[in-house]
């Protein structure tokens, strides 16, 4: 049977007083820091993942850093924390290393761990990207929108995902508006684009500006703290939300309800795997991140996949393909943890359409 381990961390301190019963009588900040002081350890052991091809078990590792601190305390002791977490899963008799979450941001994105381990690393950005693509068009297409004839906005688009996710897009937008902080690389990206597809996409820093304009939006920066809000999304916009933690308002499913938010990359893992740990999914679903990791091991591809920063459309494809091979497929529709059906959709269709009338017949 082929193994893996996969590496995650608390999103903020509630994930860790939800795991510790007795952690929530203490203060946050406490709480945060004196976790942060365990080592990086195994949580549980995965089963049942069978394909046509294969069967695989695997580990979840936990890093005990919060979002917060690994973005606030030096990159080296966050990395010197991952690699802990790596060597666990070599003890455990691993073949593979996925990075999950903020672990697979900081410093290099791997590089720095998989040179300090004696197994594989892969931060699964290869078939998150290929799950939300896939994910953004369905969304899309249920809700009327034709990327032909839609402007596509691309939130943190200068990172390895929104980059890879902008340069696939950019063959079947109608426009295209890039948005990230640093204006060389955008303009850089934007050049790309143009030599590969002939579209020459527009380029910003001002996120609210794009999405007013947005129909189609894919979300993935490296923000701590939410970047999109209820005023910011134009009526009727599909926003497919890819980041970890989250780039959109939970006040969005509150107040905006003319627009469909969905979360990129969650999908279906065959066989009838129990990750015995509840990370917020239905039974049987995992992030693409992680079903990167388990598509490698089943097919004992036992290699670095995806590393660093640079990513090419030609992983995407391959990684898209395997999963197919092994019986991977998007999970359907999901917002702010819970599923979307279809006839929460029509709601948001129907919202959507009165809210563009009304405008209208004020005219």
């Amino acid at each position: 049977m082929q193994n893996f381990a996969f590496m995650i961390h608390p999103m903020d301190v509630g994930d860790v007083a939800r795991k510790f019963k007795l952690a929530k009588y203490l203060p946050q900040r406490a709480l945060e820091r004196a976790f942060a002081l365990l080592p990086s350890m195994k949580v549980s052991h995965i089963t049942g993942i069978r394909s046509s091809y294969g069967e695989a078990e695997g580990w979840f590792i936990a890093c005990p850093l919060t979002t917060r601190l690994m973005t606030s305390m030096p990159s080296g002791y966050v990395i010197r924390k991952i690699i802990q977490g790596g060597r666990v899963a070599e003890k455990l008799g691993a073949k593979i290393f996925g990075l999950g979450a903020f672990t697979k941001v900081i410093g290099d994105a791997g590089i720095t761990v998989a040179k300090n381990l004696n197994i594989p690393v892969t931060t699964g950005n290869s078939y998150t990207v290929a799950t939300a693509v896939d994910a953004t068009r369905e969304a899309a297409r249920v809700m009327g929108h034709d990327l032909k004839k839609s402007s596509v906005v691309i939130m943190g688009a200068t990172g390895s995902i929104g980059r890879v996710c902008a340069m696939i897009l950019a063959g079947e937008a109608r426009n295209m508006t890039l948005v990230a902080r640093n204006k060389r690389k955008l303009e850089d990206l934007a050049a790309g684009i143009l030599y590969e597809t002939g579209l020459a996409v527009k380029i910003t820093s001002d996120s609210k500006r794009a999405l007013s304009n947005g129909d189609v939006v894919i979300t993935v920066t490296s923000a701590v703290d939410t970047v999109i809000e209820p005023e910011d999304i134009k009526t009727g916009a599909v926003i497919c939300d890819v980041a970890r933690p989250r780039d959109v308002s939970k006040r969005v499913s509150e107040v905006r309800k003319d627009v469909l938010v969905i979360e990129g990359g969650v999908v279906e893992v065959p066989g009838d795997v129990e990750f015995n740990l509840n990370f917020g999914f239905p039974p049987g679903t995992a992030y693409a991140c992680m079903a990167e990791t388990m598509i490698l091991a089943l097919e004992e591809r036992y290699e670095s996949f995806t590393l660093g920063r640079d990513l090419g459309i030609e992983q995407v494809e391959e990684i898209a393909g395997l999963a197919k091979k092994h019986g991977f497929k998007l999970a359907g529709f999901r917002s702010f943890g819970k599923a979307v059906t279809v006839k929460e959709i029509e709601g948001i269709k129907l919202s959507a359409r009165n809210a563009q009338l009304i405008p209208a017949l004020a005219k």
